[in-house]
This record gives C-alpha cells, structure tokens and sequence, in this order.
C-alpha cells in the first residue's frame, strides 16, 4: 500500500504513529488548516474510532473516503468544520482520504492520506442473521443476529447502534438479548421483534456492521453482515383444546379449518412439568420436516409412556417437540378430544396443506389447556408484553425501522 500525503498550497507535519494521532496540513498565509486522523501512514489504526477530518479557519468542501475503491459513508457537520465516518472501519483495511477546505476569501488546502486500520478481530463473532437471505417469513418474524460465543457487556450497547433496519414500512420494535440458555437453537443473540406483527407483502433489510466495533481490549468485529427477506401473507392459526378446531386466516379471512387432537395430559415428570399437554400461548412456526422422528422428552426405551415414531408432514411451533403434524392414530379423536402426546395432531390432507402453505413466523395461538407457553421456547417471543421485552435492550430503547 503506497502511503503519501499530498499537499496544495501547503508545507504539512504530522502526529501520530502506528495506531493514533492525525495528519495536519497547514496552508499558506490566510488558507484553511485541515486534520486527517487516523494519521497519515498510520499501519494499526483503531477501527472503533473511525476516520475524523476537520478545518481550522475554513470549511471543508469535498471529502472523500475510499476503501478499495468504495465510498466510505460520513457526516457534515452543520458548520462544515468537521466530517466523520458513519460507520468503524474494517479491520486491516487501506484507506485513502481526500479532503479540501476553503476560508472565506476563497484561499483552499487539499490533503490527502492513506492508512491502513488496526488486523486485530476478536473471537466472538456473528455466526449468522436470521430471516435467511430472500426468505419469505410470517408477519410474526422476529430477527436474530446470532453469534458464536457470549458478548462482552460493555459491546452491547455499540453492536445495537451498529444495526440497521429498514423496511418497506416503518415498524416500531426492540432489541432483547438473549443468553444461549434463552436461545432457540443454544446461540447467543441479540433478537428484534416488532411491538405488533409485520405488515404483510414488505421487504426488510438488515444492516449488521460489526466489522471494526471494539468487542474486547485492542480487539474488533471481523466483518459486516447483511440479509434481506420478505414479509409474506398474513398467516394466523387459532387452536383450541376445548372445541379442537384449528381455524387458519390469510390476511383477515378464513381459508381453513379442521378438527384437531391436542395433548391427553398425564405424563407429570420431576420438573413439576406435564410433558403430554399442549401449551398455550403464541407460538411461530419453526422447522418443516418432511418425516419428523419423535420420541417422549426425559424417557428412554423400557420406560414407561415410551414411544419412538416417524411423524410425516410436521411443522414445529416450539422447542418441547410440538408440532401441528398428520394424525397417525386414532382418527376418532380429531375435533373430538384431546389424545396426542402434546402436538396438534391433525388429518392428513390438511396436515400437508398446512406443511406446504405456512411461512416460517407465522402465528400459531393455542388455547385451553392447563400448560402455559414459556418465552424461551422456541420462537416463543410474542410471550412477553413488549414492554418487558423492550427492557432487555442494552441502549434501554425501542426503535423504529428506517423506510426502505
């Protein structure tokens, strides 16, 4: 990387060494003073801090940031004295700056930098975004920036303001962090659940600009993440366990019911838990399997209540192994009484229609039984009054999306 500094009208110094300090170019007698920081030829640069130029005794006009070539985002301020990177910047990455300041009799300096920022990524990084790229979701859709290993608290705050959302609509929601303990699939996150579903037949962008935040001492976010998806129909699903019927809306209207069988009941373990009943609450469709294998949680084989079957068509609404799935037992029950082992067993043909029509996200409320839905089953966040769920914010704020 060639690391020069170009001076117009100007005699220049610097500051600064490997990491820090900025480069001032002093122009002649009546001409602005510009600062560059980082410093020119700076080779560790802190990413966190982001690049600074600012005018003495003029405004600054151009500025230009480029990393490989791209233009790197910043700000004005109001009185065109100061410019600053939106955004830290990607660790071990060449930049090259450009910037020019004019006083008010017309007198200007040109200052140009390069300098690269600091190699030094921290271990925990993001594993991955969830909706996936160009997935089409439920209005019920929460987003998880997931990653590898628990982050450091005193990161929070920076990787929350570090995330964009836009949407086709703006949506007001918040950011809850979760320990892998809370976390549907055993990673930690940070989720955003909106305050009232989705509006259905929108496009949702995700922002996620970790690259140079500082995660620990001296050490930084690898690399920038970015998903977008779509919101779908409108899907709901009401269950319930008294009149075992399953009525399913798209955008408003009924377009299918059929009778159902929930959880028998009777299975109560060491947990104080009854294992055989369905939950009640709001839970989101999860997985679709094709042919689920399913056996009895905290049993093996011989004991009592055993079982081990290969269920088809079955769609998970939470991580206790419910599911809405086709009946593969007594039809008799269906719309009549309650005899599964917990899931919503329905007929075959809905079941399938069911299992091809539903979005990942969608609403699934159940009602009647005797076994409350936890939040942290599953994609079980609609559990949580919002303003519970908004207070597990690091920034302590709900947020509203940016119009795409």
């Amino acid at each position: 990387m060639a690391l020069v500094l170009g001076l117009a009208t100007a005699c220049g110094g610097s500051s600064g060494g490997e990491g820090g300090g900025g480069t001032t170019t002093k122009g002649d007698d009546g001409a602005p003073q510009v600062t560059i920081t980082p410093a020119n030829g700076a080779g560790k640069a802190r990413p966190d801090e982001g690049v600074t130029v600012t005018a003495a005794g003029g405004k600054l006009g151009q500025v230009s940031v480029k990393l490989k070539g791209v233009d790197v985002p910043g700000t004005l301020s109001a009185d065109k004295t100061k410019w600053h990177s939106t955004w830290t910047l990607r660790p071990g990455g060449a930049y090259q700056v450009s910037a020019t300041a004019t006083s008010g009799k017309g007198k200007s300096t040109t200052a140009t930098s390069a300098f690269r920022a600091s190699r030094a990524t921290a271990a925990t990084r993001v594993n991955n975004v969830v909706p996936s790229q160009n997935e089409t979701v439920g209005t019920g859709m929460p987003i998880l920036v997931q990653f590898n290993k628990a982050v450091p608290d005193k990161a929070k705050p920076a990787i929350e303001r570090a995330i964009e959302i836009s949407s086709t609509t703006p949506t007001e929601g918040a950011w809850r962090w979760l320990s892998s303990g809370e976390s549907f699939n055993g990673l930690p996150s940070v989720v955003f659940r909106p305050k009232s579903p989705w509006k259905a037949h929108q496009t949702v962008t995700v922002k996620v600009h970790y690259a140079g935040l500082k995660i620990g001492d001296d050490v930084f976010g690898d690399k920038d993440v970015t998903r977008t998806f779509k919101i779908g129909d409108s899907h709901t699903v009401n269950i319930s366990a008294t009149t075992h019927r399953a009525v399913v809306k798209k955008n408003g209207r009924t377009v299918r019911t059929w009778g159902v069988s929930l959880g028998s009941g009777g299975d109560v373990q060491g947990d104080g838990v009854d294992h055989l009943l369905t939950t009640s609450g709001v839970h989101l469709t999860m997985d679709h399997v094709r042919l689920e294998r399913m056996r009895p949680p905290g049993k093996k084989k011989g004991d009592p209540g055993w079982y081990d079957e290969k269920v088809p068509f079955a769609t998970r609404i939470s991580n206790s192994g419910e599911y809405i799935h086709q009946n593969m037992d007594d039809p008799s029950c269906l719309g009549n009484r309650n005899c599964s082992h917990g899931c919503v067993r329905s007929p075959a043909n809905d079941a399938q229609w069911f299992f091809s029509w539903s979005y990942r996200g969608d609403l699934v409320k159940i009602t009647g039984t005797k076994r409350s839905l936890q939040w942290t089953n599953g994609l079980a966040y609609w559990q949580l009054p919002f303003a519970t769920w908004a207070k597990g914010s690091a920034l302590g704020k709900t947020i509203t999306t940016t119009q795409a």
